[in-house]
């Protein structure tokens, strides 16, 4: 498993925030568009139908120590997702054709993202809204090298905006 700026990717999957947590709870990405688990079942939303997907109350990192911080924070919200204890929350908010719905988006950085990785990370969601770009991209990349572990800070900006570039 990797964390790349607001998305955790696995060889199987790619997600918003935290992996699947003990109960279930998460917000997947496919090709087609975003997938919600949560105890009151699950929702899905095809990339047509979505006008925005902002991700919310992100918790952002200072750049003192981040290194260490990052990997402690990964442990530490894995640690939490088997327990069943609720990493730090944000939010969601789509605005679909049927109007505003609001996710529940656990965090996979227990002490915070780094502003800048956040920020392309919202970049390549709302691209992936507009059509402009396609998630297939991440889980490919997931599947080469999502075990090698989350790569440092500047890959994962490079990557990001890889992936941006990318087209549909």
């Amino acid at each position: 498993m990797a964390m790349v700026g607001l998305f955790w990717v696995t060889a199987d999957a790619v997600y918003v925030g935290s992996p699947p947590t003990a109960i279930g709870c998460c917000v997947r990405l496919t090709s087609d568009g975003l997938e919600t688990v949560d105890p009151d079942g699950s929702r899905a939303w095809t990339w047509a139908e979505l006008r925005s997907a902002v991700v919310e109350d992100v918790p952002t990192a200072g750049t003192a120590g981040r290194v260490s911080r990052l990997l402690g924070s990964m442990v530490s919200a894995a640690v939490g997702a088997f327990l069943g204890e609720g990493p730090p929350e944000m939010r969601l908010r789509l605005e679909t054709e049927a109007g505003p719905q609001e996710v529940t988006v656990h965090a996979a950085a227990a002490g915070g993202y780094e502003a800048r990785e956040a920020a392309l990370s919202q970049d390549l969601l709302d691209r992936f809204v507009a059509g402009t770009a396609d998630p297939r991209p991440l889980g490919a990349w997931g599947r080469e090298h999502a075990l090698e572990g989350t790569p440092k800070p500047a890959v994962r900006e490079a990557l990001l905006e890889t992936w941006a570039r990318a087209q549909a």
